[in-house]
């Protein structure tokens, strides 16, 4: 819980009890959307964010005949009657996987000292898969979890957005 308190700098500013969590210089920043991560660390410092690219990850998206091709399953719903289950959604399947990839990637980076601290910048599904996929040594050094999809947003944009969220927050 060390790592929290550096990104929390007391100002006496409109936030609720007067802290306000800042985008401070090292802070590592992910940005996925189940396909695609980007993974970037702020060079720069409180008044100036500077995001610069670590990293950038990619999933193919082949089509759903390539994924998977079971049929559907049945199942019996009375005396001589059967239904179709319904079929399995490769697609999300395969980015909840890669979602589950890029978090022990995380995992893997912070253990090894590449940052302290963590801001999450996901589209809502892949963040809700995050959740499920990240250790707890990775979640309590995540300073923010914001629920948007910028992977395709220029880095001074996806700066912007974090400062404005972490001083709304």
């Amino acid at each position: 819980m060390a790592a929290r308190s550096l990104v929390l700098e007391f100002n006496g500013g409109a936030t609720k009890g007067g802290i306000m969590k800042r985008l401070i210089r090292n802070t590592r920043v992910l940005v996925t959307d189940g396909a695609k991560a980007v993974v970037l660390r702020n060079e720069g410092d409180v008044s100036g964010p500077n995001l610069q690219l670590v990293h950038t990850y990619e999933q193919e998206h082949p089509p759903t005949r390539e994924l998977g091709s079971e049929r559907p399953g049945r199942t019996s719903v009375g005396p001589a009657r059967r239904a179709a289950m319904e079929n399995p959604d490769w697609h999300a399947r395969a980015e909840a996987d890669f979602v589950s990839e890029i978090a022990a990637v995380m995992e893997r980076d912070l253990r090894a000292g590449e940052f302290d601290t963590l801001v999450v910048v996901a589209s809502p599904v892949a963040l809700g898969n995050y959740r499920k996929a990240v250790s707890k040594v990775v979640a309590q050094v995540t300073v923010a979890e914001i629920a948007k999809d910028l992977v395709n947003h220029s880095p001074g944009e996806i700066a912007a957005i974090v400062v404005a969220a972490l001083d709304a927050g």
